[in-house]
């Protein structure tokens, strides 16, 4: 949709130009540790806080997104849920790095722009990465529970 109402495509110079943000990531080697509770309880921390930074992210789509608001508080909502689900799977919930308001605010500081396209080409980056993300967490819980006695 993105890329139909703003134009905003995958091969734009200036999306990579621009893609310098900071977005969580669950990486190729997340899934390889697996195999032990310490490397998994490893997994869930990573998920978790990164599924909370992306609040933050998904915060400003929500602004920005404007035509599609009400699609983007039910990702937000569902996604602060999944976060505090995942947290409580953790061996030691404390250890899930949840941002506090000063850097949520920063974060939120940093993303605007007094240019819509700018700020367009990093809706479209976000909603992009945390497609990613939400793709490789499914993948890290998919293989926790056929591998574990591990109850999702």
């Amino acid at each position: 949709q993105m890329c139909e109402k703003f134009t905003v495509c995958e091969n734009s110079m200036e999306m990579l130009i621009q893609n310098n943000l900071n977005l969580p990531k669950v990486t190729e080697e997340d899934g390889d540790l697996l195999t032990f509770l310490s490397f998994q309880d490893k997994c869930l921390r990573k998920i978790s806080s990164g599924l909370y930074t992306f609040q933050t992210y998904l915060q400003f789509v929500q602004e920005t997104f404007t035509s599609e608001k009400q699609n983007i508080e039910s990702l937000c909502y569902t996604t602060e849920h999944l976060a505090h689900t995942v947290k409580q799977m953790v061996i030691n919930p404390d250890e899930v790095i949840i941002p506090d308001s000063a850097t949520q605010e920063s974060l939120r500081a940093k993303l605007k722009s007094d240019k819509s396209w700018i700020e367009k080409i990093t809706t479209h980056l976000i909603l992009r990465d945390f497609t990613s993300f939400m793709e490789k967490t499914v993948r890290a819980v998919r293989y926790l529970k056929n591998t574990r006695s591990f109850g999702v």
